[in-house]
Protein backbone atom coordinates (compact mmCIF):
# COMPACT_ATOMS: atom_id res chain seq x y z
CA UNK A 1 0.00 0.00 0.00
CA UNK A 2 1.09 3.47 -0.79
CA UNK A 3 2.15 5.80 1.61
CA UNK A 4 -0.58 8.07 2.87
CA UNK A 5 -1.09 10.79 0.69
CA UNK A 6 0.00 14.05 2.50
CA UNK A 7 -1.49 16.65 -0.36
CA UNK A 8 -4.85 16.90 -1.64
CA UNK A 9 -5.60 14.39 -4.87
CA UNK A 10 -7.82 15.54 -7.76
CA UNK A 11 -11.49 15.98 -6.66
CA UNK A 12 -12.46 13.72 -9.29
CA UNK A 13 -11.17 10.57 -7.46
CA UNK A 14 -13.01 11.75 -4.51
CA UNK A 15 -15.95 12.39 -6.48
CA UNK A 16 -15.99 8.70 -7.78
CA UNK A 17 -15.53 7.39 -4.00
CA UNK A 18 -18.28 9.30 -2.77
CA UNK A 19 -20.59 8.30 -5.60
CA UNK A 20 -19.29 4.42 -4.67
CA UNK A 21 -20.46 5.34 -1.28
CA UNK A 22 -23.92 6.07 -2.16
CA UNK A 23 -24.72 3.39 -4.44
CA UNK A 24 -23.82 1.21 -1.41
CA UNK A 25 -26.57 1.95 0.49
CA UNK A 26 -29.38 1.73 -2.49
CA UNK A 27 -32.01 -0.68 -1.78
CA UNK A 28 -30.55 -1.59 1.59
CA UNK A 29 -32.44 -1.72 4.97
CA UNK A 30 -30.60 -1.11 8.17
CA UNK A 31 -32.36 -2.68 11.16
CA UNK A 32 -32.93 -0.73 14.34
CA UNK A 33 -30.59 -0.55 17.01
CA UNK A 34 -30.86 -3.36 19.70
CA UNK A 35 -27.38 -2.66 20.95
CA UNK A 36 -25.18 0.58 21.96
CA UNK A 37 -22.05 0.93 21.56
CA UNK A 38 -19.82 2.42 24.33
CA UNK A 39 -16.22 2.16 25.43
CA UNK A 40 -15.00 0.68 28.98
CA UNK A 41 -12.41 2.64 31.26
CA UNK A 42 -9.33 4.08 30.39
CA UNK A 43 -6.11 1.73 31.18
CA UNK A 44 -2.56 2.37 30.24
CA UNK A 45 0.47 0.12 29.79
CA UNK A 46 4.05 -0.07 29.40
CA UNK A 47 6.06 -2.89 28.40
CA UNK A 48 5.01 -6.56 26.95
CA UNK A 49 1.46 -7.69 28.96
CA UNK A 50 -1.72 -9.90 28.06
CA UNK A 51 -4.97 -8.63 28.97
CA UNK A 52 -7.64 -11.14 30.31
CA UNK A 53 -11.01 -10.60 28.53
CA UNK A 54 -13.63 -9.01 30.43
CA UNK A 55 -16.07 -8.97 27.00
CA UNK A 56 -15.65 -10.54 24.30
CA UNK A 57 -14.77 -8.03 21.84
CA UNK A 58 -14.53 -4.35 22.16
CA UNK A 59 -18.03 -3.72 19.80
CA UNK A 60 -19.69 -4.73 23.53
CA UNK A 61 -17.61 -2.89 25.67
CA UNK A 62 -19.01 -0.23 28.49
CA UNK A 63 -17.76 3.11 29.51
CA UNK A 64 -16.66 4.63 32.81
CA UNK A 65 -14.09 7.41 31.51
CA UNK A 66 -12.91 8.72 34.75
CA UNK A 67 -9.43 11.05 33.79
CA UNK A 68 -11.30 12.55 30.80
CA UNK A 69 -14.48 12.79 29.07
CA UNK A 70 -13.72 14.31 25.56
CA UNK A 71 -10.84 14.14 23.04
CA UNK A 72 -10.94 14.97 19.59
CA UNK A 73 -8.50 14.62 16.96
CA UNK A 74 -8.03 15.70 13.12
CA UNK A 75 -6.44 13.96 10.59
CA UNK A 76 -5.44 12.07 7.17
CA UNK A 77 -6.58 8.65 6.60
CA UNK A 78 -5.51 6.35 3.79
CA UNK A 79 -7.88 2.97 3.92
CA UNK A 80 -7.17 -0.36 1.39
CA UNK A 81 -10.09 -2.42 1.39
CA UNK A 82 -11.52 -5.72 -1.00
CA UNK A 83 -14.95 -5.08 -1.66
CA UNK A 84 -17.98 -7.34 -2.05
CA UNK A 85 -16.43 -9.16 -5.52
CA UNK A 86 -12.76 -9.19 -3.81
CA UNK A 87 -11.27 -6.20 -5.64
CA UNK A 88 -8.80 -3.84 -4.40
CA UNK A 89 -9.96 -0.87 -3.32
CA UNK A 90 -8.77 2.66 -1.73
CA UNK A 91 -10.27 5.17 -0.11
CA UNK A 92 -8.70 8.57 1.21
CA UNK A 93 -9.05 11.97 2.95
CA UNK A 94 -9.41 13.47 6.11
CA UNK A 95 -10.75 12.85 9.45
CA UNK A 96 -12.52 14.82 12.43
CA UNK A 97 -13.00 12.58 15.91
CA UNK A 98 -14.95 14.02 18.35
CA UNK A 99 -15.70 11.76 21.94
CA UNK A 100 -18.16 13.06 24.82
CA UNK A 101 -18.47 10.68 27.21
CA UNK A 102 -19.57 7.94 25.73
CA UNK A 103 -20.45 9.04 22.31
CA UNK A 104 -18.23 9.33 19.25
CA UNK A 105 -19.03 11.66 15.70
CA UNK A 106 -16.45 10.37 13.00
CA UNK A 107 -16.90 12.33 10.36
CA UNK A 108 -14.90 11.29 6.87
CA UNK A 109 -14.05 14.02 3.98
CA UNK A 110 -12.77 13.86 1.07
CA UNK A 111 -9.30 15.90 0.14
CA UNK A 112 -11.20 19.03 -0.54
CA UNK A 113 -12.50 19.16 2.48
CA UNK A 114 -16.61 17.87 1.30
CA UNK A 115 -18.23 15.55 3.98
CA UNK A 116 -18.59 11.74 2.41
CA UNK A 117 -19.95 10.40 6.09
CA UNK A 118 -20.48 11.07 9.82
CA UNK A 119 -20.87 8.16 11.86
CA UNK A 120 -22.21 8.34 15.15
CA UNK A 121 -21.67 5.90 18.21
CA UNK A 122 -23.58 6.24 21.30
CA UNK A 123 -25.05 3.30 24.38
CA UNK A 124 -28.37 4.29 22.95
CA UNK A 125 -27.81 3.85 18.66
CA UNK A 126 -25.33 3.51 16.12
CA UNK A 127 -26.14 5.98 13.29
CA UNK A 128 -23.89 6.79 9.74
CA UNK A 129 -25.29 9.95 7.53
CA UNK A 130 -24.21 10.28 3.95
CA UNK A 131 -24.89 13.53 2.06
CA UNK A 132 -28.59 13.77 1.23
CA UNK A 133 -29.77 10.72 2.41
CA UNK A 134 -31.55 9.72 5.07
CA UNK A 135 -29.91 8.62 8.04
CA UNK A 136 -29.35 4.71 8.73
CA UNK A 137 -28.79 3.07 11.91
CA UNK A 138 -27.96 -0.54 12.93
CA UNK A 139 -27.06 -2.19 16.27
CA UNK A 140 -23.38 -1.62 15.73
CA UNK A 141 -20.98 0.70 14.22
CA UNK A 142 -19.23 -1.95 12.50
CA UNK A 143 -21.99 -3.35 10.64
CA UNK A 144 -23.18 0.04 9.94
CA UNK A 145 -20.22 0.88 8.11
CA UNK A 146 -19.24 -2.17 6.48
CA UNK A 147 -22.95 -2.00 4.70
CA UNK A 148 -22.70 1.27 3.96
CA UNK A 149 -19.37 2.01 2.55
CA UNK A 150 -17.67 -1.21 2.24
CA UNK A 151 -15.30 -1.23 5.06
CA UNK A 152 -15.61 -0.78 8.58
CA UNK A 153 -13.57 1.30 10.91
CA UNK A 154 -12.50 -0.19 14.21
CA UNK A 155 -14.41 2.90 15.89
CA UNK A 156 -14.47 1.35 19.42
CA UNK A 157 -10.97 0.03 19.68
CA UNK A 158 -9.74 3.53 18.24
CA UNK A 159 -11.16 5.24 21.08
CA UNK A 160 -8.44 3.31 22.84
CA UNK A 161 -5.63 2.96 20.42
CA UNK A 162 -5.46 6.52 19.78
CA UNK A 163 -4.57 7.33 23.44
CA UNK A 164 -2.21 5.05 22.98
CA UNK A 165 -3.91 1.97 25.52
CA UNK A 166 -5.20 -1.54 25.42
CA UNK A 167 -9.15 -1.52 25.31
CA UNK A 168 -10.17 -3.37 28.40
CA UNK A 169 -12.68 -5.53 26.95
CA UNK A 170 -10.51 -8.39 25.56
CA UNK A 171 -6.86 -9.93 25.37
CA UNK A 172 -4.34 -7.47 23.85
CA UNK A 173 -0.59 -8.17 23.53
CA UNK A 174 1.47 -5.06 24.03
CA UNK A 175 5.16 -4.30 22.83
CA UNK A 176 6.99 -1.52 24.42
CA UNK A 177 9.19 1.27 21.77
CA UNK A 178 12.62 -0.08 22.24
CA UNK A 179 13.63 3.88 21.92
CA UNK A 180 11.20 4.92 24.99
CA UNK A 181 10.04 2.04 27.08
CA UNK A 182 6.96 4.32 28.26
CA UNK A 183 5.65 4.21 24.76
CA UNK A 184 3.99 1.55 22.83
CA UNK A 185 5.31 -0.04 19.23
CA UNK A 186 2.49 -2.70 18.91
CA UNK A 187 -0.72 -3.81 19.91
CA UNK A 188 -2.49 -6.76 18.75
CA UNK A 189 -6.29 -7.26 20.13
CA UNK A 190 -9.03 -8.28 18.22
CA UNK A 191 -7.83 -9.41 15.42
CA UNK A 192 -5.96 -6.13 15.02
CA UNK A 193 -2.40 -5.08 14.64
CA UNK A 194 -1.66 -1.51 15.55
CA UNK A 195 1.88 0.05 14.85
CA UNK A 196 2.42 3.45 16.56
CA UNK A 197 5.04 5.02 13.62
CA UNK A 198 5.62 8.29 15.28
CA UNK A 199 4.69 10.15 18.21
CA UNK A 200 4.11 14.29 18.43
CA UNK A 201 7.63 16.02 19.77
CA UNK A 202 7.42 17.94 22.07
CA UNK A 203 5.81 20.29 23.65
CA UNK A 204 3.07 18.32 21.82
CA UNK A 205 2.01 14.94 22.98
CA UNK A 206 0.21 11.70 21.69
CA UNK A 207 0.48 9.22 18.73
CA UNK A 208 1.44 11.33 15.47
CA UNK A 209 1.25 7.57 12.95
CA UNK A 210 -0.44 4.69 12.89
CA UNK A 211 -1.05 1.70 11.16
CA UNK A 212 -4.05 -0.81 11.24
CA UNK A 213 -3.95 -4.12 9.99
CA UNK A 214 -6.52 -6.86 9.62
CA UNK A 215 -6.10 -10.40 7.58
CA UNK A 216 -9.29 -11.38 7.67
CA UNK A 217 -11.14 -10.01 5.70
CA UNK A 218 -8.21 -8.08 4.42
CA UNK A 219 -8.36 -3.97 5.64
CA UNK A 220 -5.00 -1.44 6.05
CA UNK A 221 -5.93 1.63 7.62
CA UNK A 222 -3.14 4.38 7.64
CA UNK A 223 -3.49 7.87 9.85
CA UNK A 224 -2.00 10.80 10.53
CA UNK A 225 -3.36 12.97 12.91
CA UNK A 226 -2.27 16.85 13.08
CA UNK A 227 -1.27 18.34 16.58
Amino acid sequence: MAELPLHHRPAATAAVFARSVSSRIAGRSVRRPVLGVAAAALLALAGCATQLPHEPSTARATTSLTTQTSRAYHGRFAVQYNDQNGQQRNAYGNFDWRETDSTVTLQLLNPLGQTLAVVTSSPAEAMLELPNKQPLTADNVSTLMQQALGFALPVEGLRYWLQPSVAPTSRAHTTPDPKDPQRLAQIQQDGWTIDYLAYADAPATGVKRVNLTREDPPLQIKLVLDQ
